[in-house]
């Protein structure tokens, strides 16, 4: 992956290129039927399509598979793959691994969302939250029959994502300030947690800390 400031290299945007939607998110499954019941049922998707096949197209593994999508309310799918005799996933080498991997899905205003909560904790769920994301998002967080961590969220901030602008700066600020740690030999945690303590006082000091 080239690393490069985005700057000095091409752009997809600048050859008109940008992807349009989330098509799917596809992960694996060893019990396609409690994934099923789950999406559908529980979270109301209903299946958009399903491929079955005794290889895989894009590299000719001979994976046999069940592959099936499920529909959002904006067209976008869920996808997973159950696959014949597929031992199970190595375990994460950090707790950290099982946290920030997750996929956020989208709710229409806070008063769904604890809809959402109730419903979910009636059908036997731990949900997590609501949580409050420095007043941008508000989220709940729970696990689907897979393991996989999911999270259902609704924006608090209308331009939550149109921060480009800060988004380019604190990008910029946390890559040079882990480049000039590794070069002089500083602690990169420590000097990256400077930097967040530092952005919290200025920007979320009045903000509720989550």
């Amino acid at each position: 992956m080239n690393t490069a400031s985005p700057s000095n290299q091409p752009s997809a945007a600048e050859q008109g290129l940008l992807p349009q939607m989330l098509n799917h998110y596809a992960r694996v499954t060893h019990d396609v039927a409690a994934t099923a019941d789950f999406y559908g049922r529980i979270l109301g998707m209903e299946i958009a399509s399903t491929i079955l096949d005794d290889h895989v197209p894009s590299t000719g593994d001979d994976f046999p598979y069940f592959h099936i999508f499920f529909r959002m309310g904006d067209g976008s799918t869920m996808a997973f793959f159950e696959c014949a005799d597929l031992p199970l996933a190595a375990k994460s080498t950090h707790p950290a691994y099982d946290v920030f991997d997750h996929i956020a899905l989208e709710v229409k205003d806070s008063k769904v969302l604890a809809h959402w909560k109730n419903w979910l904790v009636s059908q036997g769920v731990k949900v997590l939250g609501p949580v409050d994301h420095k007043g941008i998002i508000q989220s709940i967080y729970f696990h689907d029959p897979n393991g996989y961590r999911l999270e259902l969220t609704t924006p608090i901030d209308p331009q939550w994502n149109r921060h480009t602008s800060q988004g380019q700066e604190d990008l910029r600020l946390w890559v040079e300030t882990k480049r000039k740690a590794q070069e002089t030999g500083q602690d990169v945690t420590a000097a990256l947690v400077d930097l967040i303590r530092r952005i919290k006082e200025q920007r979320y000091s009045h903000a509720s800390q989550a």
